[in-house]
């Protein structure tokens, strides 16, 4: 167990992250492009195509999460038991529950060990498979209760403050600020929730008053997402680079937010880039006056540009063109890093695979 902990304290946390998100970065991907093709709002909306998206984003990629995350703790029998556990939250919420699956996951991978180690050798040769079965499916079941029951609400409980806060920075007119909680809650995927149940309706009424709303701009703008996927274009290395290219195209035209948050993810200090790009885009959008009449959906500049006024076209692009900038140039300052102290990500992971098969062949 030292063994295992010595491990994760050198991998550090982010790149504990990263190697639960990262592995499933291809499923991102497809359900991105199915979003931006068949969604209503889509390219090529197809009613029946669409039906694809929302379970992919509330049960596939939270159980391929819950899966890699109990695997990278103890192999194929955690990835099973981690994505049983994951699957409690994921049925007890109505929001994706990538949050909660990076929770069960790994506690789900833990524990299937911790009872391994618990029972080896004292069960008898001949009884081994059906204890390991059953013992599996026992845990299995008890997590999927503790994430329906717990988790579940918990993660539901933390999406309720993060509306409260939003709520309270729009009565208060410092709009500025909303970076702090728009930018983290868009990567655990708490966007909608906060642009449709909170600054959509505001921004109803307030265009439907002045003509336009600044509310539209503060969640759809690509600014922070563009900087920082470019930042790992230009920076970053083997599959975080290759990935980066085709999730640009992904986010910023085709106006999928949701495929840049692994990126994040994998490398949480770049989270800092993303509130400062949406704190100066949200700056300019102001002091520019700029607003949409309606909101953008999907979040592509394509549509941000259809809803923009022509007396806030100016202050539109130059709230998005700003607000990239300053993401791609603080972003950039931490992929360097990140890639300063693992040269190869690939190679990294090699490693870490290799440090895992010896820590459970010693257990």
């Amino acid at each position: 167990m030292e063994k295992r902990k010595k491990g994760l304290g050198i991998k550090g946390m982010g790149q504990f992250l990263s190697d639960m998100v990262m592995p499933n970065i291809t499923a991102f991907i497809g359900w991105g492009l199915l979003t931006a093709l068949f969604i209503p709002t889509g390219w090529l909306p197809n009613e029946k195509m669409a039906e694809l998206v929302d379970p992919m984003i509330h049960y596939l990629l939270p159980l391929l999460i819950g899966y890699t995350a109990g695997k990278l703790v103890y192999d194929s029998r955690g990835g099973v038991i981690g994505a049983m556990a994951t699957l409690g939250v994921v049925v007890g919420a109505d929001i994706p529950m990538f949050l909660g699956a990076m929770v069960m996951g790994p506690i789900g991978g833990w524990s299937i060990r911790l009872f391994d180690r618990m029972v080896k050798g004292r069960v008898p040769l001949s009884m081994e498979i059906l204890v390991s079965n059953f013992s599996g499916g026992i845990i299995g079941a008890l997590l999927s209760v503790l994430g329906l029951v717990v988790i579940g609400p918990a993660v539901s409980a933390f999406n309720g403050l993060l509306s409260t806060g939003m709520e309270f920075i729009i009565a208060h007119d410092a709009l500025g600020i909303s970076a702090l909680i728009i930018e983290p809650a868009k990567v655990l995927f708490l966007n909608n929730v906060i642009d449709h149940g909170i600054l959509s309706p505001l921004g109803i009424a307030q265009a439907a008053e002045v003509g336009k709303s600044i509310l539209f701009l503060l969640v759809v703008n690509p600014g922070p997402g563009l900087g920082l996927l470019v930042s790992y274009y230009c920076y970053g290395k083997g599959v975080m680079k290759h990935s980066a290219s085709g999730a640009i195209i992904i986010h910023f035209l085709g106006g999928i937010h949701e495929i840049y948050y692994p990126f994040v993810l994998m490398n949480p200090l770049t989270l800092i880039g993303m509130v400062a790009g949406g704190f100066t885009g949200t700056m300019v959008f102001s002091l520019l006056d700029a607003g949409l009449v309606a909101t953008a959906s999907p979040g592509s500049i394509f549509s941000i540009l259809a809803m923009t006024p022509k007396n806030s076209m100016v202050g539109v692009i130059a709230g998005v063109a700003s607000s990239a900038i300053v993401s791609f140039l603080v972003c950039s300052i931490f992929v360097k890093k990140h890639n300063a102290s693992q040269s190869d990500m690939e190679h990294a992971q090699s490693m870490m695979r290799n440090v895992e098969a010896q820590i459970q062949g010693d257990t």
